[in-house]
């Protein structure tokens, strides 16, 4: 092989070697990109993601036009519909929805109200996941879950929410409505009643299992 050849054969080897590392770092920045955005949450509602809460509502024109009166009171809405809601105490909502977003499929929308969570799942879930739950033996680890399906209603955040207006703490300084995730589209992902037990058993883990979880399915108002 003469001088020229292997200049050539170095060449191409060099070139070889830049497009692998160009490609494994385009990979890494890609998926960095995707898990950004992936986890940018937003804490304000579009005005699709407004018309999808008001379908929950059997006048969703109505619903609208209160909304266009007063965007930052909350507002009270059927479940069952377009959406079930998953009531959970606040240390374990924020444990539940880590896992969610770190090992599982992500979140629907996600709100806090009077200090519980507020989950947004799949209408039927509320039906389904206390059923799930009972099965696990170490169940006793979990605080009470409260599900709010068909029949039942919700109170939501503000649309806009003021950050000095009365709703926006409580005496204690502590929030008291706001979005964590606030509905941005007409057609959100919403978690089932699988997905909600696999984060339900992780956010629970470690811990003994001794008893049934304590989960109920509340009638009426949240």
């Amino acid at each position: 092989m003469d001088e020229w050849q292997r200049a050539t054969a170095n060449s191409s080897l060099a070139d070889a070697v830049t497009e692998c590392v160009t490609d494994a770092v385009s990979d890494a920045v890609s998926l960095a990109v995707s898990e950004a955005q992936r986890r940018q949450h937003t804490a304000f509602v579009t005005a699709e993601g407004a018309a999808w809460l008001a379908s929950a509502s059997a006048f969703p024109r109505s619903v609208e036009a209160l909304w266009s009166a007063r965007p930052t009171a909350p507002s009270v809405l059927p479940c069952g519909i377009a959406f079930d809601v998953v009531n959970l105490p606040a240390l374990f909502g924020r444990r539940l929805l880590e896992r969610l977003w770190a090992g599982g499929p992500g979140s629907g929308p996600v709100a806090v109200h009077r200090g519980r969570f507020l989950l947004l799942v799949a209408p039927g879930t509320a039906q389904r996941l206390p059923a799930l739950l009972g099965w696990e033996e170490w169940g006793g680890a979990m605080p009470p879950i409260v599900c709010h399906g068909l029949g039942d209603a919700v109170t939501v955040p503000p649309l806009h929410a003021e950050p000095d207006g009365p709703e926006a703490a409580d005496g204690d300084g502590a929030a008291v409505s706001r979005w964590v995730v606030a509905p941005d589209t007409r057609h959100p992902y919403l978690p089932g009643a699988d997905v909600l037990l696999w984060a339900c058993v992780r956010a629970a883990r470690p811990g003994p299992a001794r008893t049934a979880p304590a989960l109920v399915r509340a009638p009426g108002r949240a």
